[in-house]
């Protein structure tokens, strides 16, 4: 399978669908730092560039065309201009690099104010618009946080087949949904798990194979924040210790007295600690903070690692040499809000593969 990817952004698409031996044709993104760690990751694949230039780019032959176009214009936190605004225009150029390409397979992702835009009017244009280029279309809201991340993160998916739309319907939709058999719901009082000493996710979860969807069991804790920081007087703030570490990082201690530090570990101590998220409501033992700065007596922000974890990325996969220095956290951050959730990509991509292998 050869795909190309449009406003490919730090490449959650590349990331997920490695693993079924898919392969990038080309990429077109703009935005230098993302642009940056494409070349970092993936110096053999050509950057087309800006996209509504596509009539420029050279002919080739690929089988999904997936891209996430800009969601400020249909944002309901933005001004809502949709298809007046230059960046929801680029809805209609991805339509445009699918009929100069004719892939097989279509798949667009967006934020959920996608939906409600002008009316509805312009999320109908996408469709129209597909559904003209011959592609039968699904769509489905996904949220990241039933996919194993520690963010509770919702998508707009589309995806279109040049064959049939049942084939779409089967990527998007699980076989008893089709037939409108709801699943049980989950037990009430459960709550998302955020990110584990080992990495995404928690450490006891449970996969359901037939859904695709990640499961917390009772006893999992939610555990907010990489384990391994500690506070750094030198530089005045908190640095990475070990990723070995095997304890649980509380965000705020239960009472918001002023935090005393313990003495010669440069460690935020509280009396007790109130951890953010738990399955089960058992008592903890008191431990480090870590998240209350010495001066401003501020929460701190995640770290580039942290956020790399809540989109499903490998660790450091933006800690790239960026103007000939260490990437700051400000373009890491950016690019990481920006990017699709790697393992609902996964998903999708794990998906089209099964009906690729089972359908002629």
């Amino acid at each position: 399978m050869k795909y190309l990817s449009v406003c490919a952004g730090i490449e959650a698409a590349s990331v997920a669908w490695h693993q079924f031996g898919w392969e990038p044709v080309a990429f077109s993104e703009i935005e230098p730092f993302p642009c940056a760690v494409l070349a970092h990751h993936y110096p053999n694949v050509p950057n087309w560039g800006d996209m509504t230039k596509f009539k420029e780019w050279p002919d080739a032959t690929i089988n999904v065309l997936v891209g996430g176009t800009p969601c400020q214009s249909f944002s309901v936190a933005g001004l809502r201009e949709g298809l007046a605004d230059s960046r929801g225009n680029l809805m209609l150029t991805y339509l445009g690099i699918a009929q100069k390409y004719r892939p097989e397979w279509l798949v667009w992702e967006n934020v959920p104010g996608v939906l409600s835009s002008n009316g509805g009017e312009d999320f109908a244009t996408l469709l129209r618009g597909m559904a003209e280029l011959g592609y039968g279309v699904a769509y489905r809201i996904l949220d990241a946080q039933f996919f194993g991340v520690a963010q509770r993160r919702r998508r707009v998916f589309v995806v279109g087949n040049s064959r049939d739309w049942r084939r779409a319907a089967a990527v998007l939709f699980e076989r008893h949904s089709l037939s409108g058999d709801s699943a049980p719901r989950r037990k009430t009082g459960k709550v998302t798990p955020a990110i584990s000493a080992s990495g995404t996710g928690v450490s006891r979860t449970g996969f359901n194979s037939e859904t695709g969807f990640y499961i917390p069991t009772d006893t999992d804790v939610a555990k907010t924040l990489i384990t391994g920081i500690k506070y750094d007087s030198e530089v005045d703030t908190f640095v990475t210790q070990s990723d070995n570490v095997a304890e649980v990082f509380p965000t705020l201690g239960c009472e918001m007295a002023v935090a005393m530090r313990e003495s010669g570990q440069g460690y935020w101590m509280r009396d007790e600690v109130a951890e953010t998220l738990k399955a089960e409501g058992e008592d903890r033992p008191s431990r480090p903070s870590h998240v209350i700065q010495q001066t401003a007596m501020q929460v701190r922000r995640l770290t580039g690692k942290e956020c790399e974890r809540l989109q499903g990325f490998p660790d450091d996969y933006t800690a790239i040499t960026y103007k000939k220095k260490p990437a700051s956290d400000g373009p890491r951050y950016k690019a990481l809000g920006n990017s699709m959730a790697v393992p609902v990509m996964a998903w999708i991509g794990k998906r089209i593969q099964t009906l690729i292998d089972e359908l002629p």
